[in-house]
C-alpha cells in the first residue's frame, strides 16, 4: 500500500532534505564515524520519538536507564558498562540517548520467538550469492567459504531480531519509533526494514543510510559524511 506523509525539515547536518513522517525509523550508521552520530542525535530530537531502540544494548542495560537517568556520558558509561561493550566510545551515543527524552530500548539479548520472520526458509539463490560475496569481502576474504552461510543465517536472524525488537517498541509505546543500528542492518532491501515489512506491512518504515564518500546499501535516503581516519581492518589478515 501507497502512504502519503507529511515533511519534518532535517537539520543542515543532514544536507537540508526533507525526512517523511513514519512509524519507524531505522538511523543508519557506520559505527565510529562521529558525524553519523551526529546527524541520528540531530534527527532523534526532530522526530522526537517514543522510543529509541538500540542495537548496541540488550534490555537489561536499558532498564537501568530511568526517565532520572542524567544521559550525559559519565554517567552512561559507567551505567551501562560501555568499557567493556566492545563499541565505540560513548560519547558518540550519549547526545543520542539523551535527543529527546525517549524511552531507551535495547534491540540485542534473547532473540525470543522469531518464527515469523521465515528464517527456516531458503534465500533465492542470487541473494544467496549476493550475501555471501558482502560476507566475504566485509570479512576480508578471510572465510573459508564453507562458512560464508552462516555468517549469512546470522545476519538474517539479528535483522529478524532488531525488527521484532523495534515492533515491540511500536506496539508498546506507539510511533514514533527510532532504530539506531549499522547500515547493514538499516538496508531497504534485506535488513531490518525488509523484516518490518514482512510480518507487518501496515507499518510504515523508514531507512537512512550513512557513508563516508563511496558505495553503500540501498537506503530511503543516504548521506555522505568524511570518513573517520582508522587503520585498514584488513592488516590482521595479511
Amino acid at each position: 500500500m501507497i502512504r502519503a506523509f507529511p515533511f519534518i525539515v532535517l537539520a543542515s547536518a543532514a544536507s537540508g532534505q526533507d525526512l517523511p513522517r513514519a512509524d519507524i525509523y531505522v538511523l543508519g550508521e557506520i559505527h565510529d564515524n562521529a558525524a553519523h552520530h551526529v546527524v541520528q542525535a540531530d534527527l532523534v530530537a526532530r522526530i522526537d520519538p517514543t522510543a529509541v531502540v538500540f542495537e548496541q544494548l540488550t534490555d537489561e542495560q536499558a532498564d537501568r536507564i530511568t526517565p532520572d537517568t542524567p544521559r550525559d556520558a559519565d554517567t552512561l558509561g559507567v551505567l551501562l558498562d560501555w568499557a567493556e561493550s566492545g563499541w565505540p566510545d560513548i560519547s558518540l551515543y550519549a547526545p543520542i540517548m539523551a535527543a529527546g527524552g525517549a524511552v531507551i530500548r535495547g534491540a540485542e539479548g534473547a532473540p525470543g520467538d522469531l518464527s515469523a520472520y521465515g528464517l527456516d526458509q531458503p534465500l533465492a539463490d542470487d541473494e544467496q550469492a549476493r550475501r555471501e560475496a558482502l560476507q566475504a569481502a566485509v570479512h576480508c576474504d578471510a572465510l573459508p567459504p564453507d562458512m560464508l552461510p552462516e555468517f549469512v543465517a546470522r545476519q538474517r536472524a539479528r535483522d529478524a531480531q532488531f525488527a521484532a525488537r523495534t515492533l515491540e517498541a511500536f506496539d508498546t509505546f506507539g510511533p514514533p519509533v527510532v532504530l539506531i543500528t549499522g547500515n547493514g542492518h538499516a538496508r531497504t532491501d534485506w535488513g531490518v526494514p525488509a523484516a518490518i515489512a514482512r510480518v507487518r506491512p501496515e507499518v510504515s518504515v523508514f531507512a537512512l543510510i550513512q557513508g563516508e564518500g563511496g558505495e553503500t546499501p540501498p537506503g530511503d535516503m543516504t548521506l555522505q559524511a568524511e570518513p573517520e581516519p582508522r587503520p585498514d581492518p584488513c592488516d590482521a589478515f595479511r
